[in-house]
């Protein structure tokens, strides 16, 4: 369980520029569920989701993961955290250009000092089970829009983390990419994954693997709605419940 406890979010404050890309928001996030968070460009919701993945601290507020408050650790635990729970599916998949599919998936776990040896067989066995085993030393620049999902998808699975954040994952693909990357959203469900997804695509947010699906606009929550078989949990805005 992911908990937000009145979390806010302002960039530049203090400056004239100040924008408050999250503001006041109270939520939670059950674990083994597919939470998509929607919303319009500029809503919060990719915000949100980088103070859910530790990438990013709040302004005010807490979050907490299980019983342990990690909006407060240190830089160095927020790392660790962020690297032993979290995998990352980006809007553009930011797999690094002029490296292999293969290195791509291994470099989140480099940090934790595993022999290569078995890194490189997990990280071959992720591209397998992918069906990229053609591909796997072939450059990134040079692997198709599905290619580049799947290994995104291969890297964020590397470290088995238990969450699986993704940012618009499917806002250039056609539909039968889609339909490929929800199908492997059905399997990670199944396999016991909780997954957080950001997206303003209908064919996502009505997919029937979707469990709740929250919707934000200015930074704020506008409602949250249980639409799978998950049991319902408390969530709210401003700190108050629903």
């Amino acid at each position: 369980m992911i908990r937000l406890e009145r979390v806010t979010r302002i960039h530049n404050e203090g400056r004239p520029n100040a924008v408050t890309a999250v503001d006041d928001v109270s939520l939670e996030l059950p674990d083994r569920r597919v939470t998509v968070l929607r919303g319009p460009s500029g809503s919060g919701k990719t915000t949100l989701l980088t103070l859910v993945g530790c990438l990013a601290r709040p302004t005010r507020g807490r979050i907490w993961l299980d019983d342990e408050l990690i909006s407060a650790l240190p830089e160095r635990f927020m790392t660790e955290v962020r690297r032993r729970t979290f995998g990352f599916i980006f809007q553009r998949f930011n797999l690094v250009r002029g490296v292999s599919a293969l290195e791509n998936v291994m470099l989140p776990a480099y940090p934790a000092g595993e022999p290569h040896a078995a890194l490189k067989a997990r990280a071959q066995a992720l591209l397998e089970r992918f069906h990229l085993r053609d591909r796997m030393h072939e450059k990134a620049e040079l692997l198709s829009g599905g290619e580049a999902q799947r290994v995104a998808i291969a890297r964020a699975l590397i470290n088995d983390p238990a969450w699986i954040i993704a940012d618009e994952p499917t806002a250039s693909l056609d539909t039968s990419l889609v339909e490929r990357f929800l199908a492997e959203v059905r399997d990670l469900a199944k396999a016991g994954k909780s997954i957080i997804i950001t997206s303003h695509d209908p064919r996502v947010w009505q997919a029937d693997v979707v469990d709740r699906i929250v919707t934000m606009q200015d930074g704020r929550i506008v409602s949250v709605e249980d639409v799978g078989k998950a049991p319902a949990a408390a969530a709210g805005r401003e700190g108050s419940p629903p």
